[in-house]
């Protein structure tokens, strides 16, 4: 079956198509109150949605922090749907308008690799799969759990 990507421009789709795809992902989201703040970003950013037919099955939420700097925010796919290239062309079509608009940085905050998480392991191999550098690794941001930021140049 296709897929489409095109922007959700409705709050309650985003929310909504946000709260579900998370719920089925919880090892990568399973702390509810991180939850519940990504449904409430999901009504004021900007977001980019997948669709195979009828069925939302994927979610990328981002936002412009600068004119040349932006960051996704969120990227939640259906698990029946990884590994087909979803996430790829969420990026892609994401990278494709952003340069249109003359950004030039476009970031992503993940768990670190000091964390022995796998599943966060296979989200960084991702990241850099599409393009995506290892920029620096802090425990200021998540108290707790060591973020990495990663940065993807789009010149």
């Amino acid at each position: 079956m296709d897929v489409t990507i095109s922007a959700a421009v409705e709050a309650d789709e985003r929310a909504s198509s946000t709260a579900r795809l998370l719920s089925q992902l919880p090892a990568w989201f399973g702390m509810a109150e991180a939850n519940d703040a990504y449904v409430k970003s999901a009504r004021e950013f900007p977001a980019l949605i997948a669709r195979a037919g009828d069925e939302t099955v994927g979610i990328l939420l981002h936002h412009r922090h600068f004119p040349e700097a932006a960051e996704i925010h969120l990227m939640a796919i259906s698990p029946a749907w990884h590994r087909r290239g979803i996430g790829t062309a969420m990026i892609g079509k994401l990278v494709s308008d952003l340069r249109l608009d003359a950004c030039q940085i476009l970031q992503v905050k993940t768990l670190g690799p000091s964390h022995p998480d796998l599943n966060y392991a296979r989200t960084r191999a991702f990241y850099r799969s599409a393009g995506f550098l290892p920029l620096e690794e802090t425990s200021a941001l998540w108290p707790g759990n060591p973020c990495l930021l990663m940065v993807k140049p789009l010149g």
